[in-house]
């Protein structure tokens, strides 16, 4: 995000190849695929949603008239509606606290919000073949889902789980998720250094630690038993540092990952 590139590997972290890079004034954020394949990334200053295909970039959605500060994560449902998190804040710059809202992008182009009230709403699953949404609320320490209708829209508003405090910190801001096939999400918490699978209501069944911060997960791999994890050595932009300390690691799982992402 901070050195402005998206990056491809293989699922062993061979193969590295640079799929873009975007100027100094742009960060890129979450990133997924429409039906038809090709890339989309969030550009979290621009505060759009770029397109990637065949070594082109192209500004796919300007979200700026529904985000007042920076962008962040991203799912895209089969159908090629995409979710779009943003902080709705002024966060590095220490500006005053806000409510924000979910984005929503269906596949001609227009944008509207699908969720509102959300504090630092942040990683995002769609889970249920597209039948139901989950996303961390950073600000509120919480899982929240919604049900998806068939044009895209969220309802039924309530909370999947609380995410525990760590024994080293008292707050548990949620990063990125993914969902599993049992219905479980694993979560990504870099204040106290670990990833959870947490459970519809709130069972913690796993807790991994870290000795640096993850930022988000995603099962993959032939069998999606892989959980990879993004690793931050920092993850405040206001105080960061120019070497980069951020590592992909991965951990072997029982349970395979199911939905986006």
């Amino acid at each position: 995000m901070w050195d402005h590139k998206v990056w491809s590997f293989g699922a062993g972290g061979e193969d590295r190849d640079l799929v873009w890079q975007f100027g100094p004034a742009e960060d890129p954020g979450g990133i997924g695929w429409l039906p038809d394949g090709s890339m989309i990334v969030v550009g979290m200053e621009g505060r759009c949603l770029y397109r990637i295909v065949d070594g082109h970039c192209d500004v796919y959605a300007d979200l700026s008239p529904f985000a007042p500060w920076q962008c962040n994560d991203m799912a895209i449902a089969p159908s090629g509606f995409a979710y779009v998190s943003q902080f709705g804040w002024d966060m590095w710059g220490g500006g005053p606290y806000a409510l924000a809202t979910l984005i929503g992008v269906d596949v001609d182009g227009k944008v509207e919000t699908v969720a509102d009230g959300l504090s630092t709403p942040n990683g995002i699953s769609i889970r249920d073949n597209g039948r139901s949404l989950v996303v961390a609320e950073s600000g509120a320490f919480t899982l929240t889902t919604y049900a998806i209708a068939g044009d895209g829209r969220l309802s039924d508003r309530r909370v999947f789980a609380d995410v525990p405090a760590s024994k080293q910190v008292a707050m548990a801001p949620p990063d990125g998720i993914c969902s599993d096939a049992a219905g479980a999400v694993w979560v990504a918490e870099p204040l106290g250094r670990r990833v959870l699978r947490i459970e519809n209501g709130g069972v913690v069944t796993q807790t991994y630690d870290l000795e640096r911060h993850p930022l988000a997960v995603c099962l993959g791999g032939e069998d999606r038993r892989t959980l990879f994890i993004c690793v931050a050595g920092q993850h405040d932009k206001s105080t960061r540092t120019p070497e980069a300390l951020a590592s992909i690691v991965s951990i072997r799982v029982d349970t395979p990952g199911a939905g986006v992402p």
